[in-house]
């Protein structure tokens, strides 16, 4: 009944919010849903010191202990990652597979590894103790990049779809990074025995993709004996929920696991596609996962933002400051890095600083990072815990509102830049003629 009640609430919040956008405020939509259900936790926040009533502190109490993390790890986020893959195009992919792969290793532990460089130097300064891993543990934190507001802006101007197909892409695989680099880095601080990160990387990469191929493919062969479309949508479900389980029950990625199941899928389901026009000419399978998408979306920013209910401030709160520059700085060197090593020319045929300055601007921060940020509270001090809530909720909230809000302006701005690149490059070979 308590989690009933919970849904009502975030459904609840979910439409009136929506439509209040709809009607006045015309944000994106994730971008609304973040922003406003901030602005209400906040305010049920004021009013439980203002209003003497027992019942309805219980009540906000109630709501902020709802657990964020394992309703997300242990929940939906295998299927969120399923539904997001299921619409990789294979081509684009295959087009741009140095760089996504680039972006999604090297650039994640390059920005993990210099944002607690970085942050160790401003704790020196700011006479905060934490050591240097537990700041690199907070960079694996805040590295994982949830791109889902932004692509949703950028689609709506004509963002091109190599570029698109770079960000989502990057997305989906550098969070199985992200979480491998952070399960390593958390092993060095509570001494759990996982010394070496690239014999950890390999397993959980190479078992994650494995399994998820194994029982795909196992699973795909019984979807081929059904007509059903609703079966379609039950064997794809039990499939990615299969292998997350078995995944994070041997210690693979449950994460890199989702992905490649939804890849999987997707590429088998359009290479029935004959087949699939006849048993499903209403395509309920794709607007299921699609729906299904949407849906948990929603609900995850609704829920980012009630967490404000439960946030302790801490008392090194000023360092959420210099915090956001280092997530910006060193997520723009990850990023330099990689491209430099692509080899090839950068996709959407922008120049270095254009394709830095998109991939870094576009790098929004979501539900995995204040999962794993939740998660540290078993073996961190109440202080530094305190900090790494903080800042990771921070950086969530500037990320998706501010980067998110003006992330179209800045493609639009660096479009012009091309544009005006391409038109002096022409001059100049006219007047070379």
């Amino acid at each position: 009944m308590i989690l009933l009640q919970y849904l009502i609430i975030i459904f609840a919040l979910i439409v009136c919010i929506g439509i209040l956008n709809e009607r006045v405020f015309h944000l994106q939509s994730d971008i609304a849903l973040l922003m406003f259900s901030v602005v209400i936790a906040l305010v049920l926040v004021a009013l439980k010191f203002l209003i003497p009533s027992e019942a309805f502190s219980d009540a906000v109490s109630k709501l902020a202990a709802f657990e964020f993390k394992e309703y997300l790890l242990d929940g939906v986020l295998c299927f969120m990652l399923f539904a997001g893959a299921s619409k990789v195009n294979m081509g684009k992919f295959r087009q741009n597979l140095r760089p996504i792969c680039l972006l999604a290793l090297l650039t994640t532990v390059l920005s993990s590894f210099l944002y607690g460089g970085l942050f160790y130097l401003v704790a020196l300064v700011f006479g905060i103790p934490i050591d240097i891993w537990m700041c690199i543990l907070l960079g694996c934190v805040v590295s994982p990049t949830d791109p889902i507001a932004a692509t949703g802006i950028l689609n709506k101007i004509g963002l091109s779809k190599n570029v698109c197909s770079v960000i989502e892409n990057e997305s989906l695989f550098n969070d199985g990074t992200g979480v491998t680099l952070f399960i390593f880095v958390r092993s060095l601080i509570v001494h759990s025995g996982e010394s070496n990160f690239l014999v950890l990387m390999l397993k959980e990469i190479v078992g994650a993709v494995a399994v998820a191929l194994v029982v795909s493919f196992l699973l795909f062969k019984l979807l081929e004996l059904t007509a059903d479309p609703i079966r379609y949508i039950l064997i794809s479900l039990l499939d990615v929920a299969l292998v997350y389980v078995i995944c994070e029950h041997l210690g693979f990625s449950g994460v890199i696991a989702s992905v490649v199941c939804g890849m999987f899928f997707s590429y088998r389901m359009d290479k029935m596609e004959r087949r699939v026009a006849v048993t499903d000419p209403k395509d309920y399978y794709r607007d299921f996962w699609e729906i299904l998408e949407s849906i948990l979306n929603a609900v995850l920013f609704v829920m980012i933002g009630l967490v404000a209910l439960g946030l302790k401030i801490s008392r090194y709160w000023y360092v959420i400051f210099p915090a956001i520059i280092i997530l910006v700085a060193s997520r723009a060197v990850g990023v330099l890095v990689s491209t430099l090593l692509t080899g090839r020319r950068i996709p959407g045929n922008y120049n270095l600083f254009e394709f830095v300055t998109l991939m870094t601007w576009s790098a929004l921060k979501g539900g995995l990072s204040l999962a794993l940020a939740v998660g540290t509270a078993e073996y961190l001090s109440p202080d530094i815990y305190d900090i790494f809530i903080n800042v990771t909720y921070v950086t969530i909230f500037f990320t998706v509102l501010v980067q998110g809000l003006t992330v179209g302006k800045v493609y639009l701005g660096l479009e012009k830049h091309k544009t005006k690149r391409y038109a002096e490059q022409r001059a100049k070979n006219r007047s070379a003629e």
